[in-house]
């Protein structure tokens, strides 16, 4: 049985497997020149777009719109992107982007009005034994409240820094390093409490 602290490193190592930030793969290092190149590097990002997605919306389908919406946008609009940026970034952006006009716009057909950027992200809130303990991990934190559970996988499993999960949610970083707390404590307790029913 691992340990709480093994289990939470387990999940990490699993989600970084070579040591590398994901926030800065090599995918994003190569220099977008064309259309084709571009649509290759999206695609590799799709498993990561698609984590994301999910952390905003809670749902398997309406992450997977989120995602294709997002593609067909920046599919669009590639000759906007930066290739001096990560692109990871920069499709995150659209995701978020995407769904807070989702949020807003279920707002207006209910007649609750338009919800401030920051409110709507909150709404709708190695071996066998170590990859079930990841999984088992990673299913602790998409229980997490969203506000929580998004920073923490923002950092731990895509490998950004405080400072970039800030900007990309565009939340102080006071907050940030606040929220990341608050749910390790959490986790921390939960995964503890489930050690102690087991023993």
């Amino acid at each position: 049985m691992l340990g709480v602290h093994q289990r939470a490193v387990t999940f990490r190592r699993e989600a970084c497997p070579d040591g590398r930030r994901l926030g800065h793969s090599r995918q994003d290092e190569a220099r977008v020149k064309t259309p084709d190149q571009f649509k290759t590097e999206m695609i590799g990002l799709l498993p990561r777009l698609r984590r994301f997605a999910l952390t905003l919306a809670r749902s398997g389908p309406d992450a997977d719109d989120l995602v294709q919406d997002a593609c067909a946008a920046a599919l669009q609009k590639w000759h906007l992107y930066d290739p001096a940026q990560p692109l990871d970034r920069w499709m995150f952006r659209i995701i978020r982007n995407l769904w807070i006009s989702e949020i807003r716009k279920r707002q207006v057909r209910h007649g609750e009005g338009e919800v401030p950027a920051e409110e709507a992200t909150e709404l709708q809130t190695g071996d066998a034994d170590e990859a079930l303990a990841a999984r088992q991990v990673r299913g602790k934190v998409s229980a997490l409240p969203a506000e929580l559970s998004r920073p923490l996988m923002l950092v731990c499993a895509e490998g950004y820094s405080y400072r970039e999960v800030s900007e990309l949610l565009e939340i102080p970083v006071g907050t940030v390093m606040s929220r990341i707390h608050r749910a390790r404590k959490l986790l921390v307790s939960v995964l503890g409490h489930e050690e102690g029913i087991a023993t």
